[in-house]
């Protein structure tokens, strides 16, 4: 806060406006590999200060995989061309659990072509006590042979079109469980790629009815955790959801490679330092009461901004409530029986 206002008070930020111009240049010019390693640097303090490591010991490591793509115009960058009317960068992200969220662990920036898998190994943890998570499209064969071989745990969702080779074991479920159908089996098909390690399929149902599948090489965990393991997949979505939301990726500044690709950068490091300055103040709310209070009173005194985010509302809202339609009614309909009708029968009455 207090470099905040010392930049503030210097002459070379003392200025009405910035222009996206200067945005843009600067996003261009800035060397890519250093926004890579301040974000880095900031996974590390988040492991550290966190306490990531000891909500990773009490529960085995999750590691959730996923990418997102960011759209933009193929005519303004050409270099991101993945379709013949569009453009795009993908966002490749490793999330990891903390105490009561998720946090940046790894990150991968690529043009939007490539294939979600083309970045497994890069992002799929290989350590005995960790499982990944992730999506129908990191479905690949001969990765799932080459994890079963080496210990790497994951659970996946199967894709509809899958092919299932051979059914080697058909297991017994409660009546009462919400997984409908455990078996054994090995995936793939001749001519193409058949699997030689064996899965565990799993089907249950999502919130409205539908038929998930969902593979794992996990056989000790019970089949009711591994799908509510895999239902904490969706903190990616919502992670995905909050950062385009709220830490401008909608808008782009830059149209070159290197400017796009720091712009992403910086607002995942905008993320971390707001899960650092959270724990920092032992905040235990919403990390967006955390942004918001950030944006009103960063260029003030650290003490102002803790005093602003631990202020209690001053009012309370009780929401929007139903009217009592009925005593409405039957308060009219006594007026006009007591002939009380004057102003009812004028234009600007309002009964509600």
């Amino acid at each position: 806060m207090y470099l905040a206002r010392h930049l503030l008070e210097s002459d070379a930020f003392r200025t009405t406006s910035i222009s996206a111009s200067q945005l843009s240049r600067k996003l261009r010019e800035t060397p890519s590999y250093f926004l890579d390693f301040v974000f880095r640097e900031c996974v590390e303090q988040i492991t550290r200060q966190v306490g990531a490591k000891r909500a990773n010991e009490k529960m085995r490591r999750i590691n959730l995989v996923d990418s997102s793509t960011i759209s933009m115009c193929v005519s303004q960058y050409p270099w991101a061309e993945f379709r013949s009317t569009k453009a795009g960068v993908k966002l490749h992200l490793r999330l990891v659990f903390l105490d009561d969220q998720v946090a940046p662990d790894k990150a991968i920036l690529t043009p939007a072509k490539p294939a979600d898998k083309t970045q497994m190994d890069a992002l799929v943890v290989v350590e005995p006590n960790a499982l990944n998570v992730f999506d129908r499209g990191y479905v690949d064969y001969r990765k799932f042979d080459t994890y079963c071989a080496n210990g790497t745990k994951f659970v996946t969702r199967l894709k509809d079109n899958a092919v299932i080779h051979e059914v080697i074991e058909e297991r017994q479920v409660p009546s009462d469980s919400p997984v409908t159908r455990e078996a054994l089996v090995r995936l793939g098909s001749y001519p193409n790629y058949v699997m030689e390690h064996t899965l565990r399929l799993l089907e249950t149902t999502d919130n409205e009815g539908k038929r998930v599948v969902i593979l794992t090489n996990d056989m000790t965990m019970d089949a009711e955790q591994i799908c509510d393991v895999y239902r904490k997949r969706w903190q990616i979505e919502l992670f995905f959801k909050w950062v385009k939301q709220h830490l401008v990726l909608k808008r782009l500044y830059g149209h070159s490679e290197n400017g796009v690709y720091n712009q992403l950068l910086i607002a995942l490091i905008t993320y971390c330092l707001l899960i650092l300055l959270q724990a920092k103040v032992s905040h235990s709310g919403k990390l967006l009461e955390v942004y918001k209070c950030l944006r009103l009173y960063w260029d003030r005194a650290f003490s102002e901004f803790v005093k602003a985010l631990y202020k209690k509302p001053g009012r309370t809202s009780k929401g929007r409530r139903r009217c009592k339609v009925e005593d409405i009614f039957e308060q009219t309909v006594q007026q006009y029986i007591e002939r009380e009708t004057e102003h009812l029968e004028t234009v600007i009455y309002d009964l509600i």
